[in-house]
This record gives C-alpha cells, structure tokens and sequence, in this order.
C-alpha cells in the first residue's frame, strides 16, 4: 500500500469515528432529555401536592393556578394533625404494618425453607398448586374473606386487620427461589454434624437470604401502609381506622367546605415515609429480588 493509500485510509478511519462519535452525543443528549422530560412528568404531581399543601384555600381556588404559593402557610401542617388525627393514624398503621410483617416473615421463612430443603410427599404438586393461586385476582376473595371474618366477630379488630394476609405466596416463591441457590451440600453436611433443621435455617439460610427477607419485610410493610379497600370494609370505626381510610373520612365527615390545601398537607405527610423508603431502601429491593433468580 502506497503512503497515499495509507494517508487516504487513515482520513477514513477518522471520518467515520467523527460521525460515529456525533451519532453517539446525538443519542446521549435525546436519551438524557427523554429521561428529564418523564422524570419531570413524574415529580410534577408531587410538586404539586407540596405547593398545593403550603397554599390559602382562596388561593387553592383561584381559577388561574399558582405555581408558587404567594402566602407560604406552613400552619396548614399542624391543622392536618389534628383534623385527621394523623398521630393516630400512624400508630393504628405502624401496629398493623410491625405485627402482620414479623408474623408473614415467620411464615414465609418456614414455608419456603420446607418447599426448598425438605422431602416430603407431595411437596411439589403442593407447591404447584399454591402457585396457582397467584393467577386468581385477590378482589375475589373480598366477599369470602369478609364473610368469614364477621361470622368469627373479627370486625373492628386489629385481628381483622393482620390475620387474613399473613401468608403472601410471592414471598414464599421469592424466598424459595433463593433458598435453592444455596448448595444443598452445606444442608446435608450440616445433618451430619447433627444440627437440626431449625438450627440451620436461623444459622446458615436466613443470613445468606438477608438481602431477600429485607426485600420482603419492606414490601410488606409498603403493603400495609397502602392497603385500602381491606381496612375501610371492616374495620372503619375511628379507634381502628388506618392512613388510607382515616385521611378519607377525616375530610368527608367534616361540615362545611373541605379545606383542600390541608388535605394535601396530610396526603404529604403520608406519603414522605414511603417516598423516603424508596429513595434510601431501593436498592436493597432490587438486590432480595435479582438474587432470587429463577432456579427451580
């Protein structure tokens, strides 16, 4: 190859890494401004809700919207405590969301130790069909469950509240599926040793399942703290009311017009515990459910 061919195919090479090196700037810079433009479509209703919160409700009317409050009224904070009882409210919530989540940890724990590591007859057919159930829609058990529990005078408890929803079978799946990822060696040197099934489940399973039980304990709890139509169907007397449904009637049952920025700053106080779960606690729900796997 003469120095002309070689200078010419050097310019080529430099020609086309130049084009290659705009098309890929073009592509960052179209697929950073579509993530701006959906992060912004995402917090905009949160940012709404903080001004709408801070806002008179002359303001709040107004048929022009601010953007920005003109009157910063913090006081609409301390006016939602106490027109929905928020103090109340959370520990109504955090009592359902502790208890149901340490007794579900339990079960689930148990029940995926024995679907993964125990011989037992049946053992997978059982499993078969418990995951069947995960393709009925749960609104159908509403009308069941709710007869069952007020034949068992369980309305306007904290038993009605806990009880119906300690065994999750996704979290049974979700363990199970990384319960199988440990060696079964260890489980059958372990049974050498004489250490007992219990004993290497606290000792050997549950810390290398950490990030997965912590998966499952914070989705748990997200659960209660969201749940709805379950609490405001059978328990929604005042003494037993949850978030969902107490920040409902605290508004409804008012007389009068309904004060809408402090609504919004009840729905704000709400919602932060979740927001900072999810900000802090995110990637400890990803790592419980990557590891899962599908093994199995």
């Amino acid at each position: 190859m003469s120095n002309r061919d070689k200078v010419m195919h050097e310019m080529n090479i430099q020609k086309v890494s130049a084009v290659q090196k705009v098309v890929m700037t073009f592509v960052k810079v179209v697929t950073y401004a579509f993530l701006l433009v959906m992060a912004l479509i995402v917090l905009f209703p949160f940012y709404w809700m903080i001004i709408s919160s801070l806002k008179t409700l002359e303001e709040y009317r107004l048929s022009v919207p601010t953007f920005w409050p003109k009157v910063v009224m913090v006081s609409n904070y301390a006016e939602a405590f106490t027109t929905a009882s928020l103090g109340r409210l959370f520990y109504n919530t955090m009592i359902v969301g502790v208890v149901s989540t340490l007794l579900s940890l339990v079960i689930t724990v148990l029940s995926a130790f024995a679907f993964a590591r125990l011989e037992f007859k049946g053992r997978d057919t059982l499993f078969t069909l418990l995951l069947a159930t995960m393709m009925i829609p749960g609104e159908l058990f509403t009308i069941t469950n709710y007869a069952t529990v007020t034949q068992l005078g369980w309305m306007n408890s904290f038993k009605v509240l806990i009880i119906p929803f300690l065994v999750s079978v996704f979290y049974i799946y979700l363990l199970r599926q990384n319960f199988l990822q440990i060696p079964n060696e260890l489980y059958l040197a372990a049974k050498v040793d004489g250490t007992s099934d219990l004993k290497y489940l606290w000792k050997v399973m549950v810390p290398l399942a950490l990030p997965t039980l912590i998966s499952i304990t914070i989705l748990k709890m997200m659960g209660a703290w969201n749940s709805y139509i379950w609490p405001r169907l059978v328990a929604n007397d005042e003494a037993h009311r949850m978030i969902t449904n107490g920040l409902r009637n605290a508004f409804t049952e008012t007389t009068g017009d309904v004060n809408y920025p402090v609504q919004m700053a009840a729905v704000a106080v709400v919602s932060a515990p979740l927001f900072l779960v999810f900000v802090f606690l995110r990637k400890y729900i990803m790592a419980g459910v990557s590891r899962s796997g599908i093994k199995g």
